[in-house]
């Protein structure tokens, strides 16, 4: 009799522990909740769809129709035309070259020389 005991609280812990409790996700653009049903995910990062826009024009996005630069999302013709006008993905996202980075830490290790 004793093992038939045993059995029903181990049966009783186990639908003690478990828990309802699920994390909400929250959508990285608009930062509200988001629901299995508007979820989209992109570069590991949720979304509703229709927060998920382009960063240049706004144009609503797919999983399909997007292209990312550390951690902006872009649509592709808006990316492609972002780099073709200045031929780098720093300075046509609106960055600083990584060549004026260089010549600034030249500068600096020159004039620390002793």
């Amino acid at each position: 009799m004793d093992n038939g005991n045993t059995t029903e609280e181990k049966s009783v812990q186990r639908s003690k522990s478990f828990s309802f409790n699920t994390q909400k996700e929250v959508c990285t653009s608009c930062l509200k909740a988001v629901y299995p049903m508007e979820k989209l995910v992109a570069n590991n990062l949720v979304f509703h769809s229709a927060c998920f826009c382009c960063r240049h024009c706004n144009a609503k996005l797919s999983l399909g129709t997007f292209a990312s630069l550390q951690g902006e999302f872009y649509c592709k013709p808006h990316f492609k035309q972002l780099f073709k006008s200045k031929g780098n993905y720093d300075e046509g996202f609106g960055r600083e070259q990584h060549k004026q980075l260089w010549a600034a830490k030249e500068t600096n290790t020159i004039t620390k020389t002793p």
